[in-house]
């Protein structure tokens, strides 16, 4: 499933085609995809203008002209690709209609953008753009990773007293938002922490270098255009590249990156989740 790092990165190739720009037709291709679409959802769109793209943790939320706001997750497989118009190298033309096309916007510019789930896990919903915050998948999140809300008095709080291990905690949206299984991994290990330590284990002294490594990873991924494993594109149609540079995440049996570690990446099972890190570096 798409983390914060590629939803990040495909709000900012839909922000140039969207923000600012009218919906001069919207089309509703099936009733639902993971829940029932909202009513009269292609009516509530057509017309609109886009005020604002935006990211809340991983779902993408479209301000529009109307007061409303459109909610977007892409859940495990979905994409939106854009096609009519620049994206960072490409211009891609309109591509015949595909069967798992769901929802497209057309914009009046000329623009499309495009969403496409397979196996159509994603999400789409409509609100008043002044009770976003109150939408039942959002209003029990906690702090973005790279906004000020996360800090090292925050994350210390949270992990206070916690039995569970950190790995998992640090999964649970209520004390970070939009941190998946990949970039928990990769934070990890990078910060030296053992994902089978107790988060109540982890000391003010580790928390403080686990704040800034966290949003390390997070940019160093963005920037990579995030991580493509199975079904993630970019707007453009672009794989992500940062899987290339993984320390751990999926490289169970491989060598240690840290030079002079002769250790091997080991892989557990925890929360029905792999956890992969080195088990001489961590601790």
């Amino acid at each position: 499933m798409p983390e914060l790092p590629e939803v990040e990165t495909v709000r900012r190739g839909l922000a140039p085609v969207m923000e600012g720009h009218v919906i001069a037709r919207a089309r509703i291709n099936r009733p639902d995809l993971r829940w029932p679409f909202p009513p009269d959802m292609a009516a509530r769109l057509t017309g609109a203008r886009v005020l604002a793209l935006r990211r809340r943790s991983k779902y993408l939320l479209a301000d529009l002209s109307t007061g409303e706001t459109l909610l977007v997750h892409l859940g495990m497989s979905g994409r939106m690709l854009v096609s009519g118009a620049p994206v960072g190298r490409f211009v891609h033309d309109h591509p015949a209609p595909g069967k798992h096309d769901h929802v497209i916007l057309d914009m009046e510019t000329g623009a499309r953008i495009t969403f496409n789930d397979p196996r159509r896990f994603g999400a789409m919903d409509l609100m008043p753009t002044d009770a976003v915050e109150a939408h039942p998948l959002l209003a029990r999140l906690g702090p973005e990773p790279l906004g000020n809300g996360f800090h090292e008095g925050h994350l210390a709080a949270a992990l206070a007293g916690r039995r569970t291990p950190v790995k998992s905690a640090l999964l649970d949206q209520r004390i970070v938002a939009g941190l998946g299984n990949i970039y928990v991994c990769e934070a990890l290990y990078r910060a030296r922490i053992s994902p089978r330590r107790l988060a109540g284990n982890v000391g003010q002294r580790r928390v403080g270098r686990l704040v800034p490594v966290i949003r390390d990873v997070l940019r160093d991924a963005i920037a990579a255009g995030g991580s493509s494993l199975r079904d993630y594109r970019q707007a453009d149609g672009e794989l992500g590249y940062f899987q290339h540079g993984f320390d751990v995440y999926g490289r169970e049996g491989a060598p240690c990156h840290t030079p002079g570690c002769a250790a091997r990446i080991a892989r557990i099972v925890q929360s029905a989740r792999s956890s992969f890190y080195c088990p001489r570096c961590q601790r």
